[in-house]
């Protein structure tokens, strides 16, 4: 892959969120109604996804004023009783998981704890939790439960080093030793979905392990389950359909992979090849949206997750993809995206 410089699709980006703009520190998750009613006013993941993106691309607001009116906006969305986030489109968990992350950018934390999470702070609610009460035949959507608890609690001061523990023990036991990621089956059922989707919900479990600096159980299985899909997923749903919008699952893909070779030599430079050739098709995918109106470019939460995959790329390939201020990988700051 030769060098590119990425500085126009950056200034794009930041002109996208700008047009995403209510008011200082308030912000629309899309920029128009798309006819199924969609709310185009204030929205939990437009005020916590601009601030994640600005973070990113080295725009984040320096003005104190500024930034006391996100933080206030952003803790006026946790409800008072459950100390909860909610918005329609996603589990709460995982809701209050990215605004407790996006008010950490702030060096700040709600102003209430996540009340009704109390139940998983012992060892006995906690394993309850991760077995009944998520699906792990279902991994992806389900993994914002099961991951989205320990950022949670980890954003507003609830997770003790004994919690932590006593999480990663599970996961650990529960790593899978055929694509490297996670699962459980009380029952002995096999697993029922495609490997894209023990991939994707792995990923967010994996950005747990990373954020606490615990190692992964079988990172040689995440890196062959990566190499494969994207060996076949460019333009494949059975595989995840890669490279195809702004979103999350290409991030997915290149994180786990990239921090999985962080902990094994395994096929090293196979995938170094494979993050190159990656990384060139996805900023000409990228490039060839139309930002002003492209439907998942103007997602704020989806053109995070694209935002997300430049800063791991960049990172995992050194002089490969430039820009006149080095992108921030949030992830490497507090969990959860």
């Amino acid at each position: 892959m030769d060098p590119v410089n990425i500085d126009g699709l950056v200034d794009s980006i930041e002109k996208c969120v700008a047009r995403h703009r209510l008011a200082a520190g308030d912000y629309a998750r899309w920029a128009w109604d798309n006819g199924s009613g969609r709310n185009t006013g204030r929205n939990e993941y437009g005020c916590a996804d601009a601030a994640n993106i600005l973070y990113t691309i080295g725009k984040f607001p320096r003005d104190p004023g500024e930034r006391a009116e996100w933080v206030r906006i952003l803790r006026s969305m946790q409800d008072p009783v459950t100390g909860m986030f909610r918005e329609p489109t996603h589990h709460t968990i995982h809701t209050t998981a990215h605004c407790t992350a996006a008010l950490e950018l702030f060096d700040a934390s709600p102003l209430r704890r996540c009340a009704c999470l109390d139940r998983v702070l012992t060892k006995e609610g906690l394993y309850a939790f991760l077995e009944n009460e998520v699906d792990w035949q279902n991994p992806w959507p389900e993994s914002h439960k099961g991951a989205g608890i320990l950022p949670c609690l980890v954003n507003t001061g609830a997770a003790t080093p004994e919690w932590l523990e006593w999480y990663f023990s599970w996961m650990w036991e529960h790593s899978d030793p055929e694509y490297g990621f996670f699962f459980f089956s009380k029952n002995g059922e096999p697993k029922a979905c495609g490997v894209h989707k023990y991939m994707a919900g792995g990923f967010h479990y994996l950005f747990n392990h990373e954020y606490a600096r615990m190692p992964f159980r079988y990172p040689e299985k995440i890196i062959d389950t990566c190499i494969f899909l994207m060996d076949n997923g460019v333009g494949n749903p059975e595989y995840g359909n890669l490279i195809r919008r702004c979103g999350f699952i290409d991030v997915d893909v290149v994180y786990s992979l990239t921090r999985a070779m962080r902990q094994t030599p395994h096929r090293f430079y196979e995938g170094k090849e494979r993050l190159e050739d990656f990384a060139g098709k996805y900023i000409a995918m990228m490039c060839s949206l139309d930002p002003e109106r492209d439907e998942s470019f103007n997602d704020l939460h989806m053109l995070f997750g694209s935002v997300c995959c430049l800063a791991e790329l960049q990172t995992a390939l050194p002089g490969k993809i430039r820009t006149a201020r080095p992108l921030k990988i949030v992830l490497d700051r507090r969990p959860f995206i």
